[in-house]
């Protein structure tokens, strides 16, 4: 019998009413309450994550960030040695047209060797 339940108490309250004791408010008990409080402070590593998520971007923002920023900049650096190859390739196919048609060419290329270069000492002048 000791896994049934306590049986209800009904009291009587001084008004004559009767009610049930599990509903009284419970009695003050006199003296000052104690508040621990315990303040942590977050690891060096997660403080920027932690104040981005406190001021409302959001979880998605900061793990954007954290897995494209890295592949952007990979992005970009890759671009960026594309255009690097191909300029030098333009550079120096235009050198090897120039010095092959001015070798082979007799007068004529010559002439437009010479044609083309004060083309370019024009333009470079305005």
């Amino acid at each position: 019998m000791s896994n049934l339940p306590e049986p209800v108490r009904v009291v009587q309250l001084p008004d004559g009413t009767f009610t049930y004791a599990d509903h009284l408010p419970a009695p003050l008990q006199p003296g000052p309450q104690v508040v621990h409080q315990h303040i942590h402070q977050a690891p060096p590593d997660r403080t920027m994550q932690r104040i981005a998520l406190g001021s409302g971007i959001g979880a998605g923002t900061v793990a954007a960030g954290v897995y494209f920023g890295p592949l952007l900049v990979g992005t970009l650096t890759a671009i960026a040695a594309n255009l690097a190859l191909l300029a030098f390739l333009a550079v120096a196919l235009a050198w090897g047209v120039h010095t092959v048609v001015k070798s082979i060419g007799g007068p004529d290329g010559q002439q437009a060797a010479k044609t083309v270069a004060r083309a370019r000492r024009g333009r470079k002048g305005k």
